[in-house]
């Protein structure tokens, strides 16, 4: 019987449902924490995909944000003094580690380590 609920869940559920399902567990198989749950303050290493990437030209300094996506949840990656970084690009899967903060409300990690996947 749960076969046959896998295989109707598989046969109605949308793209992006079953996208995010293999993306969770993907992650789920790396030595990292879901974004959902790690806190403000805690040293964290997260994985997932890349949704989107944006350098966004500031006055000051200039900066490049990534959303990490790892199939449940959102955790922004920020990296200050940067434009661009090679491989950082939406697609592309990676574990980043650093301390987690916020940024415009959601979890963010600042000018985290990351390792390309």
């Amino acid at each position: 019987m749960g076969k046959g609920l896998s295989l109707r869940h598989r046969l109605t559920a949308s793209a992006h449902r079953l996208d995010a399902a293999e993306l969770e567990a993907d992650v789920e198989k790396m030595p990292c924490a879901k974004v959902r749950d790690i806190t403000a303050g805690e040293t964290a290493v997260v994985g997932g995909r890349v949704r989107a990437v944006k350098f966004t030209p500031t006055a000051n300094v200039p900066m490049l944000e990534a959303e990490l996506y790892d199939g449940a949840d959102v955790l922004y990656l920020v990296w200050l003094g940067r434009r661009r970084i090679a491989g950082i690009e939406p697609g592309r899967k990676l574990l980043a580690r650093g301390r987690v903060g916020t940024y415009n409300g959601r979890p963010a990690i600042y000018n985290p380590w990351y390792e390309l996947k």
